[in-house]
């Protein structure tokens, strides 16, 4: 009995001693890798501070690019150096761009303004003169109510130097398609002949003195009457020598219009009227 009790302590004490050394070897193990790895990190930092600050080159040696291939830290140099190339590159492209454009806009502001200028739409028109029957041009169109002067209504809209661009001309007016602030401009040419004979020196006289006029008008559809924008007037000495006498009367202005406003011209005598295309014109384009 005693015999047995021995032999249990023995194994109880052996194998408190095996866990012991155990424990110990573990423990030295542990401390060891921590050593090398601390040791190892020390090394790899020491490594990447040389890599980045190329301590070779300060030593008077410069690896070639065969040398140097199978090294990573010259591998990682080489990317450093191509990333720092790249963003300064980039840097330098911005800045000199700015300058050339603000050089470019002080010396040429148009240019600049026209780049950053919206675009707006093409909305224009040039009418011009053309042949119509005498009759016609005798009795001039018929305007309406308070209007002064005989309408011109035999414009044309689309052949020789007219065009019609968004706009469109019905019964000598053109009709505004969208608001905006527009520039209208008219020119009328005035012809007049001199009769002969008695009754035509009558005739001349009276007419020799008057004032040839022109208007602008503007028709909207909540108003009943056209509203007068321009006026324009010329009174000349005609000479008695001469068969014909000529003159013409322009004007031009900057005013708001709305979408479906009418414009129209009228002159004071629409007989009189030479109807080039050179000559007597009436237009209006969108600056805004």
């Amino acid at each position: 009995m005693a015999g047995g009790s021995s032999g249990v302590s023995f194994l109880g004490v052996l194998l408190l001693a095996a866990i012991l050394v155990q424990t110990v070897a573990v423990t030295v193990t542990v401390l060891y890798f921590t050593n090398v790895l601390n040791t190892m990190k020390e090394m790899f930092a020491r490594s990447s501070v040389s890599c980045l600050t190329r301590a070779d080159l300060r030593r008077g040696h410069v690896r070639s690019s065969t040398e140097g291939r199978g090294d990573p830290c010259w591998q990682v140099t080489q990317q450093l150096h191509i990333l720092i190339e790249k963003s300064l590159s980039q840097r330098y492209q911005r800045e000199i761009s700015s300058a050339v454009r603000d050089e470019v806009s002080r010396v040429l502001p148009s240019l600049v303004m026209e780049d950053q200028a919206p675009s707006r739409p093409k909305i224009a028109a040039h009418v011009t003169g053309s042949l119509a029957p005498k009759a016609e041009r005798e009795g001039g169109g018929s305007p309406g109510q308070r209007v002064q002067g005989q309408k011109i209504s035999w414009w044309e809209g689309h052949n020789g130097l007219a065009f019609l661009q968004e706009v469109r001309l019905v019964d000598g007016e053109l009709v505004v398609p969208r608001p905006g602030l527009y520039y209208i401009y008219a020119q009328t040419y005035f012809r007049h002949t001199h009769p002969e004979g008695e009754e035509g020196e009558e005739e001349d006289r009276e007419q020799r003195g008057r004032p040839m006029l022109q208007y602008v008008y503007k028709k909207v559809s909540s108003y009943p009457v056209p509203i007068l924008l321009m006026k324009t007037s010329r009174t000349s000495c005609w000479s008695r020598d001469s068969q014909f006498s000529l003159h013409s009367a322009h004007q031009g202005g900057l005013f708001p219009l709305a979408a479906g406003d009418h414009l129209l011209v009228t002159v004071s005598n629409a007989s009189a009227i030479d109807m080039d295309e050179r000559s007597s014109f009436f237009g209006a384009f969108l600056v805004s």
